[in-house]
């Protein structure tokens, strides 16, 4: 009983002690310039590094089938009817549908053309049938007046001079009449072949309108040709937009232009992820390296791929990014469009090496440094790069375990009103 309170008071200082001691190590994590300024720090390590991109993808399918609007002119077309995305369809499915009145109207209005020069066809031929008979009779019948004319012509040397006379002048009026029907004959077949022909255009016409408007009013519906889920397509004809807007997607009512993208059907067969990478890892890609996958939705199953292209760079100048696309190696039934990913891209291993984090290296004039702990104040000290990553940096010019600020000491020390105890950074 005597030794009872100071069991208990012992209990009690234990726990302070160790908070003390935890206190302690946090404090040498963090070292205090001559003013009060606080400056994380950290420690040169050597060991082996292995440098990877790691990288947020979306999961979609390969080889897609695009469907875009109809080629119809300058005309936009409005949208009635529009799946959804992520909806499974099957080969001839109707995917999206629009509005086709106008090409409707224009149809009727061409097979309405269509049937009055079918008429016009028909009513010049039978012009040009009878107008061949006449001229076909008027010819038979001026044979007949020269034949007709050549036998009085015979019966001269009998009649009286004058008579005789008048039979050789009908006799070369006959034949002056027979040469000329001969020689307007294939003038007046071919007006009426011309005549007919003009017709027949204007048929033709009419047939090419009425086959036009049909078959854009089959175009007007676009349908799978593979069976797959459906991803709409952004509305890049949208004009309420306002500068980082992510472009809505289309939806029903919209206009859309000749030749825009409407949807898109992934191959499911071969799925892909596109994920948009830093400027900064683009020289450490190259296609055909192997990537690490893991798909947020299915957790318990880990996929690999290789990278199939690797897009041009893109960005303002302070967020630069590139397009990467990677071909899954081996797919499963769990995937759908759209899934999340993270990637992990391994790039490069280097063996016992010195490297800090990439915070703690800053470049100024064209040379890489770090700021070097010498008791109470931090010193710049050049460094030479081996390999860099956004998260390390591989180097050479310091011994193992010296200690180096992971910030800038001069602008924490202003951000805190300290005293200059940084030492200043050679010009």
């Amino acid at each position: 009983m005597k030794w009872r309170p100071f069991v208990l008071l012992a209990g009690s200082l234990i726990p302070l002690a160790l908070i003390g001691w935890g206190g302690l190590k946090l404090y040498k994590n963090v070292t205090v310039v001559n003013g009060g300024a606080e400056i994380p720090t950290t420690a040169v390590k050597r060991g082996d590094v292995t440098f990877a991109v790691t990288a947020r993808g979306e999961l979609q399918g390969g080889n897609s089938e695009m469907l875009i609007a109809p080629m119809m002119g300058g005309a936009e077309l409005i949208l009635i009817s529009l799946r959804t995305s992520g909806d499974l369809v099957k080969d001839g499915d109707v995917v999206a549908q629009f509005d086709t009145t106008e090409q409707e109207y224009k149809l009727k209005e061409a097979e309405a053309d269509l049937a009055e020069t079918e008429q016009q066809v028909t009513q010049a031929e039978a012009d040009s049938q009878a107008k061949a008979e006449e001229a076909q009779y008027e010819l038979v019948q001026a044979k007949a007046d020269l034949r007709q004319a050549e036998l009085e012509a015979r019966r001269n040397p009998l009649l009286a001079a004058i008579t005789a006379r008048q039979n050789t002048l009908a006799v070369e009026a006959a034949r002056d009449k027979l040469k000329q029907l001969e020689h307007d004959l294939p003038n007046r077949q071919a007006t009426a072949t011309a005549s007919v022909a003009i017709q027949e255009a204007a048929r033709n016409k009419a047939k090419m309108q009425a086959d036009t408007a049909r078959r854009n009013i089959e175009s007007m519906t676009l349908k799978a040709h593979r069976a797959g889920y459906v991803s709409v397509q952004q509305n890049t004809n949208s004009n309420f937009m306002f500068p980082g807007m992510r472009l809505p997607l289309l939806q029903v009512g919209d206009s859309v232009r000749p030749g825009m993208a409407v949807a898109q059907i992934p191959d499911l067969t071969n799925w892909e992820v596109t994920a948009r990478i830093g400027e900064l890892d683009r020289g450490h890609l190259a296609e055909g390296q192997k990537v690490e996958i893991a798909v947020v939705a299915v957790p318990e199953k880990s996929y690999t791929g290789r990278i199939k292209s690797i897009g041009g760079t893109t960005g303002s100048p302070w967020d630069r990014h590139f397009e990467c696309k990677i071909a899954l190696d081996k797919a499963s039934p769990e995937l759908r469009p759209g899934m999340s990913a993270n990637l992990v891209i391994t790039t490069e291993s280097l063996r016992n090496t010195l490297w800090v984090p990439a915070q703690a290296v800053f470049e100024s004039d064209g040379r890489s440094f770090v700021y070097l702990q010498a008791q109470a104040t931090f010193v710049p000290s050049d460094i030479k790069v081996v390999r860099r990553s956004e998260s390390q940096v591989v180097f050479t010019g310091l011994k193992e375990g010296q200690v180096v600020a992971m910030a800038n000491p001069e602008e924490q020390s202003k951000k805190t009103g300290a005293a200059g105890a940084l030492q200043a950074i050679p010009k």
